[in-house]
């Protein structure tokens, strides 16, 4: 699948993604069921990889300061 963004959609994208990172952070510290935790930790991972790679495709912008680590 292919996607094309411009500048402001992608901008979006990243500030959406940031918003839904920070409630999985906040979900995760929440829980105390060990296998719900880890179906978080997983939808977490995945996010991040959607982030890196939305990054990569306009390398010359700031990341957004939500997920820098």
């Amino acid at each position: 699948m292919e996607l094309t963004l411009t500048v402001e959609e992608r901008e979006l994208v990243l500030e959406i993604l940031g918003q839904r990172h920070r409630e999985l952070q906040r979900e995760i510290s929440d829980r105390a069921h060990r296998e719900f935790k880890l179906a978080l930790r997983k939808k977490e991972k995945l996010l991040e990889s959607v982030v890196s790679r939305l990054r990569v495709m306009q390398p010359a912008l700031e990341p957004i300061a939500e997920l820098r680590r």
